[in-house]
């Protein structure tokens, strides 16, 4: 049996896999050990006959806070993609279209912060199942760069994208369904139950009918320039880095990261500078 680091990998049902990001003292931060063993069970299981559909959720009061500011993103990477200015969120890009290409469909099941690489990491599954309560966020925008990966208008649409881009506030599990981010949201304490319900639905299709149906849905937004625009957004992003405003965030990232960021939120009065009591992570 394989050992993990950062996931534990469980079969809750016949067909089903399930993957639970494992770093619940760091709000399941995603770094890059943790990013290779995500996708190294995600391809194992779409060459495993036994498995038909992964569901990935996060261990803790969260499914994931963003991607770790602690770590040196820039090293170690688990899959290959060509260096200079840019690279990292043409790297995140491309681990996005990794799981898209995959012939079995992939489940996020999301409950409390899904906050930036996280939003990333849910979108890239085919289903997006959220607790009602849940904060889903990008909160970057305020400090550092637009997303890694620009997938918001073509999600939420063009007035509910921009309002996210331009104040960084967060939207509900509820807003979230609402706004086409996810598929359905459930109360909390029912979300493991009912997301492994639809799993099982998902299972009983036949993996070659269901690679199929996935590629389907996928080839009608590749159509509508969902690859290209996603991957063009990369520059705008790598471009941000330039500004004077995300030089001197970084400075103040370095100097400490959990202070820079309470400045960062503590003017809008969300995320970790919510009222005491109410912060779910």
């Amino acid at each position: 049996m394989s050992t993990f680091e950062h996931i534990v990998v469980d079969i809750p049902a016949d067909g089903i896999s399930r993957i639970t990001l494992n770093r619940p003292e760091a709000r399941n931060a995603l770094n890059n050990r943790l990013r290779g063993e995500i996708y190294g069970v995600l391809e194992a299981n779409d060459r495993d006959d036994d498995i038909r559909v992964t569901i990935i959720r996060g261990a803790g009061k969260c499914f994931c806070a963003g991607y770790d500011l602690k770590a040196n993103n820039s090293a170690d990477q688990p899959y290959h993609t060509a260096g200079g200015d840019g690279n990292w969120s043409r790297h995140v890009v491309d681990g996005f279209f990794r799981v898209w290409d995959l012939a079995k469909p992939v489940i996020a099941q999301v409950h409390g912060y899904c906050l930036a690489g996280g939003t990333e990491l849910a979108t890239s599954c085919d289903l997006v199942y959220v607790a009602e309560d849940a904060i889903i966020g990008y909160p970057v925008v305020r400090s550092m760069s637009p997303p890694d990966n620009q997938f918001f208008p073509h999600l939420l649409g063009l007035r509910r994208a921009m309002e996210m881009m331009l104040t960084g506030e967060a939207i509900s599990g509820l807003e979230a369904v609402e706004s086409g981010f996810a598929n359905r949201a459930f109360a909390a304490e029912s979300l493991d139950d009912e997301v492994l319900q639809m799993a099982v639905k998902v299972a009983k299709v036949p993996a070659d009918l269901q690679q199929m149906n996935k590629r389907a849905v996928h080839r009608q937004m590749e159509l509508m320039g969902v690859r290209a625009a996603i991957r063009s957004g990369t520059e705008i992003q790598a471009l941000a880095f330039h500004t004077a405003s995300t030089r001197a965030h970084f400075k103040e990232l370095a100097a400490g990261l959990t202070d820079a960021l309470s400045k960062r939120d503590s003017q809008f009065g969300d995320y970790r500078t919510r009222a005491e009591g109410k912060d779910p992570a």
